[in-house]
C-alpha cells in the first residue's frame, strides 16, 4: 500500500516556515491584496520569517520602486520585483546574518476579478531563494488563472497558492512531482490553473522545464502547455493573444514529410482567408496527452524527442489534454477571437464524425459541431490513398504498410470531396462542406502520401536507410546524431 501523504493546511505550512529560524525574507504583492502575508501573520511567529511585507497598488508608486512597465500583471514585472527585493535583502542583511540564514524573496502581481467583472483573472508569482547560507539563488516562477467567480474567493485562493509555492520551494524541491501537485493543495485545480512553471538555479540543475510543463498537464493543474522552437517554455496567453491560429494534431513520432506538407499547404490556404489577411498568425503542432500515454506510462525521453524534433524545424509545440477538437478550439477562444484553422488527415476527420466520442454531450454529435465551428473555425482536410483508407475502415485506425511494401502507390485518393461518412450523417457532412466549414487541402505532394510515422519507426529499427527519404533532412540528421527512436540499436537486415 502506498504511503499516505499528509495534506498540510496553508496555516500549518506558514507556521512551519515561521518556526524555521534559518529562513528569512521579503513578501511583495501587487494587485490582489497581501494575501500571502496575511496567512503568514495569522499563523503566528512571522516576525522570525518576514523582514518586510509590502504592496504598491498605485502605478506611480509601483514604478518608483520597480521601474516603469508596459504591463503590470506580467512576467517582466514579476522579474523586476524579485530582482529589487532579493537585491535589497542581500545588500542590507547578508553581512549581519548571512552565515546562518537562507534568504528568500517572494513576489506576485495579480489581477483578481474587477468591480465590472470583465477582466482576465490571472497572475504571476515567484520565489527567489537560497538553499544554503551564502549560496547562489534559485527561482521558481508560475503563471496562474483564477476560476472563482467572487473577488474575495480569488484573493483567498491566491494566498494559499503563494504559501504552497514558498513551502514547496523549501521542502519539496527534491521531489518534483510533489512540488508540482502541492501548488493546488487546499484549493484544487477547479479553482486555480497553473499553466506555466519555470525552475532555475543550482537546486534545479538537473530539471528540464519542458518536463515540468508536461507534468502540469499530467497532474491536472492545466490542460495545455506550450514550447517554442528554441525549446523555451512559453506562456500560452502571451503567444496566442489576439492571433489567428492554425494547428495540426499528430503523434509526430517522428515528424514526417507528410506532416510538414499538410501544415504548409493548409497554411497557404489559411492565409488567403479574408478573415485572416493582415492578421498576425501563430502556427502550432499539437500532441495530446492521450497520444503520449498510448503505450502506457509516460516516456519522458520519447516526449522530449518529439518536441525537440519539431523545434529543430521551427515549429511551436502545444501539449494538451483535449481529446475532442471542440475542446481545443474552445481553449484557443480564451485568448483570441480571430479565425482558427485545423489541419487534419482523412483518418482524423472520420474520428471527428465518430458519434461515440460525444455520448457525454446532451446534444451528441450536433452539439460537438455547434461548439467546434462556433466563431470562425475551419477544418483543412489532407487526402489519403484509397488503400490506406480501406485499411483504416477495416482496422479502425491507420495501418501503414510494412517496410519495403509498395502497395500504397495507388493514385486513387480519398479527399474531403469524395469521403463517405455514415449514411445518417451524410446530410450533415454535405452541409459543412457547402458552407465551407470543411475545405480540402490543395497543392499537396502526391509523391509522399504513402508515408506514415509508424512505417518510419519500423524502418529505423530495422536499419532500413529508406526511412531517411520519408522525413525532412534536418529531422533525419537529428535522429541519427541523437540515436532517437531506436536508431542504430538493431542489426541491419541482410541486403538481397
Amino acid at each position: 500500500m502506498s504511503e499516505q501523504i499528509e495534506l498540510l493546511t496553508a496555516n500549518r505550512k506558514a507556521l512551519t516556515i515561521n518556526l524555521d529560524d534559518a529562513k528569512y525574507g521579503t513578501l511583495a504583492e501587487i494587485g490582489a491584496g497581501q494575501e500571502v502575508a496575511r496567512i503568514f501573520f495569522q499563523a503566528g511567529g512571522a516576525a522570525g520569517t518576514i523582514a518586510k511585507s509590502m504592496s504598491a497598488y498605485d502605478m506611480t508608486f509601483s514604478d518608483a520602486i520597480y521601474g516603469k512597465a508596459p504591463r503590470y500583471v506580467s512576467r517582466e514585472r514579476l522579474n523586476t520585483m524579485l530582482d529589487h527585493e532579493y537585491g535589497l535583502l542581500i545588500e542590507r542583511l547578508a553581512v549581519k546574518r548571512g552565515d546562518t540564514t537562507k534568504f528568500f524573496a517572494f513576489a506576485d502581481t495579480v489581477a483578481a476579478k474587477s468591480f465590472r467583472g470583465n477582466n482576465e483573472c490571472h497572475g504571476w508569482m515567484g520565489i527567489r531563494f537560497q538553499s544554503e547560507p551564502h549560496g547562489p539563488p534559485n527561482e521558481i516562477i508560475i503563471h496562474v488563472h483564477m476560476w472563482d467567480k467572487d473577488n474575495v474567493l480569488q484573493q483567498q485562493a491566491i494566498g494559499i497558492v503563494g504559501i504552497n509555492l514558498i513551502y514547496g520551494a523549501f521542502y519539496y524541491r527534491e521531489d518534483l512531482g510533489r512540488l508540482i501537485q502541492s501548488l493546488v493543495d487546499n484549493v484544487g485545480s477547479d479553482r486555480i490553473e497553473v499553466d506555466m512553471m519555470r525552475l532555475s538555479g543550482p537546486a534545479f540543475a538537473n530539471v528540464d522545464n519542458r518536463l515540468v510543463s508536461l507534468y502540469l498537464v499530467q497532474h491536472g493543474l492545466t490542460n495545455a502547455v506550450m514550447f517554442g522552437a528554441n525549446r523555451e517554455v512559453l506562456q500560452p496567453s502571451e503567444v496566442l493573444h489576439k492571433k489567428a491560429i492554425l494547428v495540426e494534431r499528430g503523434s509526430f513520432r517522428p515528424v514526417t514529410l507528410v506532416n510538414v506538407d499538410m501544415l504548409n499547404c493548409a497554411c497557404a490556404q489559411f492565409m488567403q482567408e479574408p478573415a485572416v489577411k493582415g492578421k498576425e498568425i501563430i502556427v502550432l503542432m499539437e500532441i495530446t496527452m492521450n497520444n503520449l500515454l498510448a503505450a502506457g506510462d509516460l516516456d519522458a525521453q520519447d516526449f522530449l524527442s518529439r518536441v525537440d524534433l519539431l523545434g529543430d524545424i521551427g515549429f511551436t509545440v502545444l501539449i494538451s489534454n483535449y481529446s475532442e477538437y471542440y475542446r481545443l478550439t474552445t481553449y484557443f477562444r480564451r485568448y483570441t477571437q480571430e479565425m482558427i484553422g485545423v489541419a487534419m488527415g482523412i483518418n482524423n476527420l472520420l474520428e471527428v464524425f465518430n458519434e461515440k466520442y460525444y455520448e457525454h454531450l446532451a446534444g451528441g454529435i450536433l452539439e460537438n459541431f455547434g461548439r467546434l465551428f462556433r466563431n470562425a473555425v475551419k477544418l483543412y482536410i489532407y487526402p489519403m490513398q484509397q488503400k490506406a483508407y480501406d485499411r483504416y475502415l477495416t482496422d479502425g485506425h491507420p495501418a501503414p504498410s510494412p517496410a519495403g511494401n509498395s502497395s500504397f502507390s495507388s493514385t486513387v485518393l480519398i479527399s474531403a470531396k469524395n469521403l463517405q461518412v455514415e449514411t445518417h450523417l451524410a446530410n450533415l457532412y454535405a452541409h459543412l462542406m457547402e458552407n465551407h466549414y470543411l475545405e480540402g487541402i490543395v497543392g499537396f505532394d502526391t509523391s509522399i502520401l504513402s508515408i506514415f510515422s509508424r512505417d518510419v519507426i519500423n524502418r529505423i529499427r530495422a536499419n532500413d536507410p529508406s526511412w531517411e527519404t520519408m522525413v525532412p533532412v534536418a529531422i533525419a540528421a537529428a535522429i541519427k546524431t541523437r540515436h532517437l527512436f531506436g536508431y542504430g540499436e538493431s542489426t541491419p537486415a541482410a541486403i538481397t
